[in-house]
């Protein structure tokens, strides 16, 4: 059995980031994942656990929680009528090859690997939430053909290397060919979905060693993690959309994106050792 003292210092640090993620996700309309990954990562090296797979728990953990929030946001978002089926039906085949591949792929990486390419793309959304604009445009509509069947794939391959939902990259992609933005979010919830669940799946079978794996952690998914976090957001969110209305968005998404930044900057500073 797990030490009772280690549960419980898990447990309040687990809340803690479960708290923030939930507000930051009703008030910006960011995705967990992106606060999850780098916050569990933390909380479980302090904890003293920072074996080579270190990573891979916290991507797994982060995608579990995706799946009951996602599901919980696309049918909200279904009920005003906002997902758009038509995207997320020819989008959801080629997300989910490339969120399977991207458990492969992740599966193999060390953590050191994984903190650099979360490191890297961490910048690269941080950049785009600080500095896109609502009027570029990539085309008028949404690709098909041979041009979705590549950039789907894609998409659920380096958001699952993230430990991400659909909205970090598929907001961005639907936005930037015309879908409006919040036809946008409700659809990339269900990209949400389609990344999380095969991914997660397959990480049940990852073996991690037990000197290196939290407590009650499965394949690589903490359970307390995912428990936790799912419980603290169902509290937090309305906070941060109550916030969000009581306030003007904008500069806190540009402060986010500041905040994002300076966290992949230092994760990829740490993959390199430096």
């Amino acid at each position: 059995m797990p030490d009772t003292m280690l549960l419980i210092q898990m447990l309040v640090m687990l809340m803690v980031i479960g708290a923030f993620a939930g507000v930051l996700a009703g008030l910006l309309g960011v995705g967990g994942g992106i606060v999850l990954v780098p916050s569990f990562f933390y909380a479980f090296q302090t904890l003293g656990y920072a074996g080579p797979q270190l990573m891979q728990i916290c991507l797994a953990t982060s995608l579990a929680t995706i799946i009951v929030t996602s599901l919980r946001s696309v049918l909200s978002h279904h009920k005003k009528g906002a997902v758009d089926w038509d995207i997320l039906k020819t989008w959801a085949p080629g997300i989910a090859i490339g969120a399977v591949v991207g458990v492969l792929v992740a599966a193999s990486l060390k953590s050191t690997t994984l903190q650099g390419v979360f490191g890297v793309l961490g910048i690269i959304v941080g950049l785009y939430l600080g500095l896109g604009r609502a009027h570029w445009r990539l085309g008028p509509q949404m690709p098909s053909g041979l041009t979705r069947a590549l950039m789907s794939p894609v998409l659920g391959f380096l958001s699952v290397l993230m430990g991400i939902g659909g909205g970090s990259f598929g907001v961005p992609i639907m936005s930037l060919y015309g879908v409006a933005i919040h036809r946008a979010v409700a659809t990339a919830a269900g990209f949400g979905i389609t990344i999380a669940v095969p991914s997660v799946a397959a990480f049940l079978f990852l073996d991690i060693a037990p000197e290196n794996r939290p407590p009650l952690t499965f394949g690589a998914v903490n359970l307390v993690a995912f428990v936790t976090v799912i419980a603290m957001t169902l509290i937090t969110t309305p906070w941060g959309v109550r916030l969000a209305h009581a306030m003007d968005a904008k500069p806190l998404k540009r402060i986010f994106a500041v905040f994002l930044t300076l966290v992949a900057l230092n994760m990829l500073r740490k993959s390199l050792g430096w």
